[in-house]
C-alpha cells in the first residue's frame, strides 16, 4: 500500500509554494524583465546547492528512502558548470562565492546529510519538480529576454536526458509512493519541502537591491505590485 506521499507533497507545499512565486524578483522574472548579472548570480548560488544536494544524495544512494528516489539524471551540476562558464569565462571558479543565504542552506543539506538523509527527499522534490515545471518556463521567458542563442545560459533548465518531463515527472510521483516510511517521517519530509522553498526565496531576496538598483525603486515597485504580465 502506498504512503500518499506525492499527494502530501504536493498539498502540503501549496502555500509555500505561492509564496515563492510572489517573491519581487520572481515577480518581475515572470513578466520578462531579467538582468543577466542577477541571473548568473542566482545560478551560481545553484551551483553550491545542487553540488551539496547531489553530493549527498549519491552518498546516500543506498538508503531505503533515497535509493526509490535516485534519479542521476537529474542531476543539474554539470549543466550548472556550462552557465558558470557562460557568465564568468573561464576563470568562473575563483569568481563563485556563496551568498549568505546560500550558506545556510548548504549547511542544512549538510547537517540533514550527516543526521537524517532521508530528509534530503523534501528537497530533492521541491527542486527538481520545480525545475521540470515553472523552471521550464522560466528558461524560456529569459531566452527571449536575453537574447540568449541555443540554451546559452540557461542550460540549468536544460533536461536533455529527460525527453518527455511530464511522463518523467509521473514516474517520480509513482516513485515517491513506494518510499517506505512512516507517517512521521512522511511529515517531516513534508516540512523540509516547505523550507527547501523557504531556503530558495532567501537566496533570490539577496538579489532584489540589484535589480531594484537597476530598474529604479518607482518601476521594481510598480512591476511587484502590478498582478498582470508585460
Amino acid at each position: 500500500m502506498g504512503n500518499n506521499l506525492a499527494v502530501k507533497l504536493r498539498s502540503g507545499t501549496q502555500k509555500a509554494h505561492t509564496d515563492a512565486e510572489n517573491v519581487g524578483f520572481m515577480k518581475c522574472f515572470v513578466k520578462g524583465i531579467v538582468d543577466k548579472e542577477c541571473l548568473g548570480k542566482f545560478l551560481g548560488n545553484l551551483y553550491f546547492v545542487y553540488g551539496e544536494l547531489e553530493a549527498a544524495i549519491s552518498k546516500h544512494q543506498q538508503h531505503p528512502v533515497i535509493k526509490v528516489m535516485y534519479f542521476p539524471q537529474l542531476n543539474r551540476l554539470p549543466f550548472l558548470e556550462k552557465d558558470m562558464l557562460f557568465y564568468y569565462g573561464d576563470l568562473w571558479p575563483s569568481y563563485l562565492k556563496p551568498s549568505l543565504a546560500t550558506q545556510k542552506y548548504v549547511a542544512r543539506l549538510q547537517q540533514l546529510s550527516t543526521h537524517q538523509p532521508a530528509l534530503l527527499l523534501g528537497h530533492a522534490y521541491t527542486r527538481y519538480m520545480g525545475d521540470l515545471s515553472g523552471g521550464q518556463m522560466l528558461q524560456k521567458i529569459a531566452q527571449s529576454a536575453l537574447q540568449l542563442s541555443g540554451y546559452e545560459g540557461t542550460e540549468f533548465y536544460n533536461f536533455e536526458q529527460i525527453p518527455d518531463k511530464q511522463v518523467f515527472k509521473n514516474q517520480y510521483r509513482q516513485a515517491l509512493d513506494l518510499v517506505p516510511m512512516d507517517e512521521t517521517t512522511a511529515d517531516q519530509i513534508v516540512a523540509e519541502a516547505n523550507y527547501a522553498f523557504y531556503l530558495n526565496m532567501e537566496i533570490v531576496k539577496e538579489l532584489e537591491p540589484i535589480l531594484m538598483a537597476k530598474l529604479g525603486q518607482a518601476k521594481y515597485n510598480q512591476l511587484v505590485l502590478s498582478s498582470s504580465l508585460i
